[in-house]
């Protein structure tokens, strides 16, 4: 079911700048590494010096065939490169080498869980392109410097269909997109950087309505700032609209100072940019032969390790996604398993307390102070009845903090095995129905809190060491008796 916001639908699609990891930039041989002084990176190519010509990156052209095939997208078997004409200082030529009528990756899709639902975005297209310069403004007085270091690096520019209905659906597919495209490592997923910037284009109407005017946030760099940005935004449609006034479509850029955007120019349209083929670079021809050879050389995706791990291990879909959020996560549940750890139980303990440690300390799985064959062993004493889950949480926090290094016997020094002993438990139950006659009473009349309270008196003789699914049994026993 869709959900309103004050009686309206949000519609939001995407637009994604995905830099590419290549050495060097889509056109020429300048290197693409960041951080370098301003214009040491920017061969003539990029600064459109007279007489110059394109030539193209076969390593740019093999991450998008990738990224095509991540996302079972067709892998267009001749694409075409075009001219997108606009005047800004940071571009030299005067337009941007792009892909407009016949992009390299048609279609796709993007899958991935809001919490328990599963949700599944269609790409329209991804397209190379070359990116521009910078502007700089803040260390100049009066004036503006141009780096054109940045000119001419490898883009992939990802396109969504308007299918997202709120900005926490948004943001959930920007972060399984930076998963896919880190994960194959056609990008380095760096949004402070600039490797992985997002545009939303939002819009509003009514349930049923057409499309409503969109409005497109450009650049937002961050996930926090992502969802802020939308949900200012939504908000500031819906008001305008309700004081009757028209959505005029355009451009906006988020201020995070003061959490609103702001309008920087109109919205253009693809006639705006005049767009027409580029004559010095002849059509991409991809044989489907280079399609098989990047599929065959591709490691293992994440949602067919996922779909794997749903089949071999029994895992839930949801917990299938959360284990391959990224490829420290799924490697450290692989090795997990693999020493005999129960995969529910491990699940349970990475998404649990693993995971609540390893954001307090900002910290990855790789990174993490309890590895995988320690939790591995520690939950299969869980499985095993050796201790209970509270007591676990003790060894666990002598793991974290490194004062022992050994499961079991972390175990015995700190006295935590359970109590399977059947004889003594049964003498401590007899005693307990013994001594609580009025919550026997009161059980055996419907009372279930009475039945709890007679389960926490067992476990408190048993000084917290009885094995509570066998207080539950035994004690349901007797009372039946």
């Amino acid at each position: 079911m869709t959900k309103l916001i004050q009686g309206y639908e949000v519609v939001i699609g995407f637009e994604t700048h995905t830099q590419l990891s290549t050495a060097s930039k889509i056109f020429s041989r300048a290197s693409t590494a960041f951080g370098a002084e301003p214009n040491t990176q920017a061969a003539p190519v990029d600064l459109a010096l007279p007489g110059t010509l394109p030539v193209m990156n076969k390593g740019a052209v093999e991450r998008a065939i990738e990224f095509g095939l991540a996302v079972n997208a067709t892998i267009a078997s001749h694409s075409v490169f075009a001219r997108k004409n606009y005047f800004y200082p940071d571009l030299p030529k005067g337009y941007q080498i792009s892909q407009f009528e016949i992009p390299v990756v048609q279609g796709g899709s993007v899958e991935f869980f809001l919490g328990e639902e599963k949700k599944s975005v269609r790409l329209v297209r991804a397209h190379l392109e070359e990116d521009a310069g910078k502007s700089l403004h803040e260390d100049f007085v009066g004036m503006s410097g141009i780096d054109l270091n940045r000119a001419g690096t490898p883009l992939l520019e990802i396109v969504t269909e308007p299918d997202m209905r709120s900005s926490d659906e948004a943001v959930a597919y920007a972060k399984e997109l930076h998963k896919i495209v880190t994960w194959i490592g056609i990008c380095d997923g760096n949004m402070q950087e600039g490797s992985f910037r997002c545009d939303a284009n939002v819009s509003v109407r009514k349930p049923g309505a057409a499309l409503g005017t969109r409005r497109e946030i450009k650049n937002l760099n961050s996930f926090k700032f992502m969802q802020q940005a939308m949900d200012y935004e939504i908000r500031w449609q819906i008001g305008e609209i309700e004081d009757g006034r028209a959505i005029q479509q355009a451009t906006v850029l988020f201020d995070p100072d003061t959490g609103e955007t702001r309008a920087m120019r109109t919205k253009e349209d693809a006639a705006d940019y005049r767009y027409f083929p580029d004559p010095d670079l002849p059509p991409l021809v991809v044989a489907p032969e280079w399609v098989e050879r990047v599929r065959s050389e591709m490691a293992e995706l994440p949602r067919v390790m996922a779909a794997r791990f749903v089949r071999d291990c029994r895992l839930s879909e949801a917990d299938a996604a959360a284990m391959t959020q990224n490829k420290a996560t799924a490697i450290y549940f692989m090795q997990a398993v693999a020493e005999g750890g129960p995969p529910k139980l491990v699940v349970n303990w990475m998404m649990g307390e693993l995971s609540r440690r390893l954001n307090e300390a900002d910290l990855t799985p790789a990174d993490s102070h309890v590895g995988p064959i320690p939790l591995a062993r520690l939950v299969s004493r869980i499985a095993d009845g050796t201790i209970s889950n509270n007591a676990a949480k003790e060894v666990f926090d002598e793991l974290w903090n490194g004062k022992g290094h050994s499961v079991d016997l972390i175990i015995d020094d700190l006295g935590l095995k359970q109590m399977n002993d059947r004889g003594t438990l049964e003498k401590i139950i007899d005693d307990v129905i013994a001594s609580n006659p009025d919550n026997v009473a009161q059980f055996k009349a419907g009372k279930e809190k009475a039945f709890n309270a007679l389960v926490g008196q067992a476990m408190k003789a048993s000084k917290g060491k009885a094995n509570p699914a066998q207080v539950n049994e035994l004690l349901k026993k007797k009372l039946a008796g």
